[in-house]
């Protein structure tokens, strides 16, 4: 499937939901994707990506980032401690921040540098073992604790269990938001990002649809 038909299927589903166009952020998923799948994109004018390992972003990126303006990099995997600083020297956004080592980290390199990406905090809404993440029922503090830190907190991300009812997590994300103040959920994959939009994703993160299937595994 092609960006431009992944763009219209966003753009239709905002209609369907009578939100506003444009409204939802497509974050293209260029995690262990070839360079040149990566540039074909860059090439039709996408500039949010979105991927899963530090190390990774840091051998592409800066690459990329000396042809092509304006890039908008999120990361959308689990992020180290001890990989915090050169996180926030590479991403516009930190999907991730699930525990209170991290924000604790965050919010001293933030003083420290002067600056810190947006930050979205995971919660763990299928409640999983093996899933990173807060679970619901700690979120409401670890947000606010996150908040009193002056860490710039824009929303929240989930990725619910593959076996149940994305639209039920998706719910339950956006209630958990709304009663936190906070506008932005991340939500929404290749399978099930229509439904997310329909329950207020600001951003989606779509790989294989618009790339293809992964070369590696990851």
């Amino acid at each position: 499937m092609s960006l431009g038909e992944i763009e219209s299927r966003l753009r239709s589903a905002e209609a369907k939901a009578g939100r506003e166009q444009g409204s939802t952020t497509l974050i293209a998923v260029s995690k262990v994707q070839p360079n040149e799948r990566v540039e074909a994109i860059l090439d039709q004018g996408h500039r949010v990506f979105g991927e899963n390992r530090v190390q990774e972003a840091a051998g592409k990126w800066p690459m990329f980032r000396e042809t092509y303006e304006n890039v908008d990099l999120h990361l959308i995997g689990p992020l180290q401690t001890n990989k915090a600083r050169q996180a926030m020297d590479l991403a516009q956004s930190i999907h991730t921040v699930d525990r209170p080592k991290l924000a604790n980290s965050l919010a001293r390199l933030a003083q420290e540098l002067g600056y810190c990406p947006d930050l979205y905090i995971q919660v763990n809404t299928g409640e999983e073992p093996q899933k990173a993440g807060v679970l619901p029922i700690d979120a409401d503090t670890f947000i606010q604790d996150a908040l009193a830190m002056d860490l710039p907190v824009k929303g929240l991300m989930c990725i619910p269990p593959v076996e149940e009812e994305p639209s039920l997590h998706f719910a339950l994300l956006g209630k958990i938001a709304k009663r936190n103040g906070l506008a932005g959920l991340s939500m929404g994959m290749s399978g099930d990002f229509e439904s997310a939009v329909a329950l207020g994703a600001t951003h989606v993160r779509v790989g294989s649809a618009i790339f293809g299937a992964r070369t590696a595994t990851g």
